[in-house]
């Protein structure tokens, strides 16, 4: 799907939709507490969050293949959790997923009674048994999220012992908080956590509002518009709430009242801020930083190489195609903001770029398209149509 953008200035105000992140994580918890495996999403369930429902509903059947999608929390999550349940079990997935790393999270199942075989697909044997998972934190904190879900399930204690520091810690922050709420107790230490054996799961819990994707129209506001996002919690544990510090890095006009952000189109000046616990936010930061006048510099880049795309390059791209020029290190990437214009960018079947293109074509004369647009719904379905109320000109080419 090609989407045709026009110049526009959205206004108004958008509920937030739920946390694609919390979302996972409820799902698996209602599962393992004998209730329906639902996020609990109603019509704001996204592809992502389909494959783990449905991962889920084949597990309560008694089904041993499993299809995750494109979703790497989806096969993370899913790799502990039937590794504790015990059996064959045989993973599947489609575009990058089953290129993305996962020999450290294979490793500490081998050293705990499971083996695990990759090919075209992922097949895991055994029975996982409690003890010291010895595990690096710096490549993906949804290892240490699934382990931390699956292992209050066994027979005995277990202890997860980082050896890295933890990157993108408030993900592992949401995984115990949502425990928390359905009676599950984790003790975090210093380099790791304590997790007891034979806990019981109960309890309903519903998805607060997503700070990654509620910063598209954040930022929409302060390139072109007068936004404000209801539903929002200020306190929350989720990285990409750094977005407001974001945002006001970059000089925009925000007004914080209750659960309500309204921000306001504002003159922008360029930024400096480390993505290593908000690697989600790089595009969307990238956008706003080609309206900023300088140059801003994000650090800790590297992981964004292992997402749907390499987001590094793919963020370059999406910028050049609308005349902004940017360039990497590798652990940098630098944004020199000027005068963006119409363009053309592929989305590279990634959900973020495609809605980062949206935004960066809000506030320039002439038309622009972004190819591949359908990417949206891996965790936004109904994104082109929020943007359209808020005053987007969208079709499809």
């Amino acid at each position: 799907m090609n989407i045709k953008i026009e110049k526009a200035y959205l206004s108004g105000e958008i509920d937030a939709i739920p946390s694609k992140s919390y979302a996972h994580r409820i799902a698996i918890c209602n599962f393992l507490s004998g209730e329906e495996p639902t996020a609990n999403c109603g019509e704001f369930s996204s592809n992502d969050i389909f494959v783990t429902e449905n991962c889920l509903k084949n597990l309560k059947e008694g089904k041993t293949v499993l299809d995750c999608g494109e979703s790497g929390s989806t096969l993370r999550f899913m790799l502990p959790l039937c590794a504790a349940l015990g059996g064959n079990y045989t993973f599947i997935g489609h575009g990058k997923l089953m290129d993305r790393p996962n020999e450290e999270l294979f490793a500490v199942l081998k050293a705990n009674g499971v083996s695990a075989v990759k090919t075209d697909k992922i097949e895991i044997s055994g029975n996982l048994t409690a003890g010291e998972y010895k595990i690096r934190g710096d490549i993906s904190s949804q290892y240490i999220s699934g382990l931390l879900m699956a292992l209050p399930t066994l027979k005995g204690d277990s202890k997860i012992t980082l050896t890295t520091p933890l990157v993108s810690a408030p993900y592992v922050d949401i995984t115990i908080e949502v425990l928390e709420k359905y009676g599950v107790n984790i003790i975090k230490e210093r380099n790791g956590y304590i997790v007891k054996g034979n806990q019981v799961y109960k309890g309903f819990v519903k998805p607060e509002g997503d700070w990654s994707n509620m910063a598209f129209f954040l930022v929409a506001g302060a390139v072109n518009g007068d936004i404000t996002v209801s539903g929002l919690n200020l306190d929350s544990v989720q990285g990409d709430k750094y977005i407001i510090d974001i945002l006001k890095k970059a000089g925009a006009s925000i007004e914080l009242k209750g659960d309500k952000i309204r921000v306001k189109k504002s003159n922008l000046k360029a930024f400096t801020f480390s993505a290593e616990d908000c690697p989600d936010l790089v595009p969307i930061s990238a956008v706003l930083a080609s309206y900023a006048q300088g140059v801003t510099v994000i650090s800790n880049i590297e992981r964004l190489k292992i997402k749907e795309s390499d987001r590094v390059e793919s963020t370059i791209a999406m910028l050049k195609g609308f005349g902004i020029n940017a360039d990497t290190d590798g652990k940098c990437l630098a944004i020199f903001g000027g005068k963006v214009t119409a363009g053309v960018a592929d989305a590279f079947n990634d959900h973020r770029l495609a809605m980062s293109t949206a935004v960066l074509a809000l506030g320039v004369d002439g038309v622009s398209q972004i190819n591949g647009a359908e990417a949206i719904n891996k965790s936004y379905p109904t994104f082109f149509r929020d943007y359209n109320k808020l005053g987007g000109a969208s079709s499809e080419v």
